[in-house]
C-alpha cells in the first residue's frame, strides 16, 4: 500500500469537485532495453512529447459513498477508475481522519484511442491529480508514477515535466534525464495502418539478449549527445534506428513508403509509436530548405495514402520541475511555485496551465 505522510492542516483544506489533467505524446524517439542505476536491463522508453490534446478529470465526492464506491464516466474507464480508487485508499491510508469517500470521475479526453500516444495513461494522471485535489492535495510526480503503475501495470511518463527522459515504464522510475529539452525539430504526424488501433496485447513480447542491451545502450549515448549538442540530425538518427527495430514487432506495411519520403525529401528521420500506428517525419526547422521539405513531405504522405494529422514543435519548457529521479519522494503533496495545494476546484492541480501554443509554419 502506498502510503501519505501526514498533511499540514494548510494542505487539507476540505472536499469539492477536484479536477486535474494530463498531456499525451506523440509516439516515442527511443524505446528498448537499457541498464538501469544497478546496471540490470530494464525496458525503457523516452518519449515524443506534445503540449495537446489531452485528458481532464473532475472528481465529485459523496459523502455518503464509501471510497470503494466510486463510478466513472466514460464507463469503460477501467484504468482510470482504478486510479481513482488507489489514490482513494492511498489518502485513506495515511490520514483516518480525512473525509475520503467515493463519487463521481468523469473524465474528458481529446486523445485518440488506441494509437500509442498515452491515452489510458493521461487518462490515469489526470484522474489520480483530480482525486487528490478533491481532498485538498498535490502529488509529486514519482508517486503518481507509482499509483499509474498499479493501475496499468506500465505507463507513460505524462506525469513528469517535458524535459527528454529515458523511463521506465513497468517501473515507474526516471532512469536518466537527458537536459532541458530536445534539439529543434519539427514533427510532420500522421498514422500507419489507416490510423486502426494497434491491439499490443496481442503482440508477441520482445526477447533481448546482452547483444541488444548494448546496442541500446549505444543509441542512449547517442541521443544523451544529440541533447547535450543541440543536434537535429543525431536526435533522427536515434528515432529512425529505434523506429526500425520496432518494426521488428510492428511490422507496419508502410513504414517503408514513410521511411522513403523521408529520405526523398533530405529530413531527419522518422519516429514511430511503439504500441501504436502513430508516426511522424522529422524535420530540421532552421533548414534553408524547411518549407520547401515541409510542403513536400505533406504532399507525399498524403498522395501515399498517409495523409497527416498534425504539425507541431515538441514543447520544450514547463512551468514545473520535476524532483529528482535519484531520491524519488514518498507520496507528498507535490512543492510548487504558488504555494501550497489550492482550495479544492479552483484551478487544475499539478502542471496543468495553459500554454503556449507551438509555433509552426502555416502549411
Amino acid at each position: 500500500m502506498t502510503n501519505l505522510p501526514h498533511a499540514d492542516a494548510s494542505t487539507v483544506t476540505g472536499t469539492g469537485t477536484g479536477t486535474g489533467h494530463a498531456p499525451c505524446h506523440h509516439g516515442e524517439i527511443l524505446q528498448g532495453v537499457f541498464r538501469d542505476a544497478r546496471g540490470r536491463p530494464c525496458p525503457g522508453l523516452v518519449t515524443l512529447p506534445m503540449s495537446e490534446p489531452g485528458s481532464s478529470a473532475e472528481f465529485a465526492p459523496d459523502p455518503g459513498r464509501t471510497p470503494a464506491d466510486v463510478d466513472v464516466r466514460p464507463a469503460d474507464r477501467a484504468k482510470a477508475l482504478r486510479a481513482a480508487s488507489l489514490t482513494l485508499e492511498a489518502l485513506s491510508a495515511t490520514d483516518p481522519e480525512l473525509p475520503v469517500s467515493g463519487g463521481l470521475l468523469t473524465i474528458r479526453s481529446g486523445i485518440p484511442l488506441g494509437l500509442g500516444m498515452g491515452s489510458s495513461t493521461s487518462d490515469v494522471i489526470a484522474s489520480v491529480r483530480a482525486v487528490a485535489d478533491a481532498f485538498g492535495h498535490r502529488l509529486a510526480p514519482p508517486a503518481i508514477a507509482r499509483l499509474a503503475v498499479r493501475a496499468e501495470l506500465a505507463c507513460d511518463p505524462l506525469m513528469h515535466d517535458r524535459r527528454p527522459q529515458l523511463f521506465a515504464q513497468r517501473e515507474g522510475q526516471v532512469l536518466e534525464v537527458f537536459g532541458e529539452a530536445l534539439p529543434p525539430v519539427v514533427v510532420v504526424g500522421c498514422a500507419l495502418g489507416g490510423g486502426a488501433p494497434v491491439d499490443t496485447l496481442s503482440l508477441p513480447e520482445p526477447r533481448y539478449d546482452r547483444t541488444d542491451v548494448r546496442h541500446f545502450e549505444r543509441l542512449r549515448r547517442q541521443l544523451r549527445r544529440a541533447v547535450a549538442h543541440r543536434s537535429p540530425a543525431l536526435l533522427g538518427a536515434v528515432a529512425t534506428a529505434s523506429a526500425r527495430i520496432g518494426q521488428q514487432r510492428l511490422h507496419h506495411s508502410e513504414f517503408s513508403t514513410l521511411t522513403r519520403i523521408a529520405g526523398r525529401h533530405g529530413a531527419l528521420g522518422v519516429q514511430i509509436a511503439h504500441s501504436g500506428s502513430v508516426a511522424g517525419v522529422l524535420l530540421d526547422p532552421h533548414a534553408s530548405s524547411f518549407r520547401t521539405q515541409l510542403h513536400a513531405c505533406t504532399k507525399d504522405l498524403k498522395h501515399e495514402g498517409l495523409p497527416v494529422t498534425r504539425v507541431f514543435t515538441p514543447p520544450t519548457a514547463t512551468e514545473h520541475t520535476a524532483p529528482s529521479p535519484s531520491a524519488p519522494s514518498p507520496l507528498t503533496p507535490e512543492e510548487s511555485p504558488h504555494g501550497s495545494a489550492h482550495r479544492a476546484g479552483r484551478r487544475p492541480a499539478g502542471p496543468d496551465t495553459p500554454r503556449r501554443p507551438p509555433r509552426v509554419p502555416a502549411l
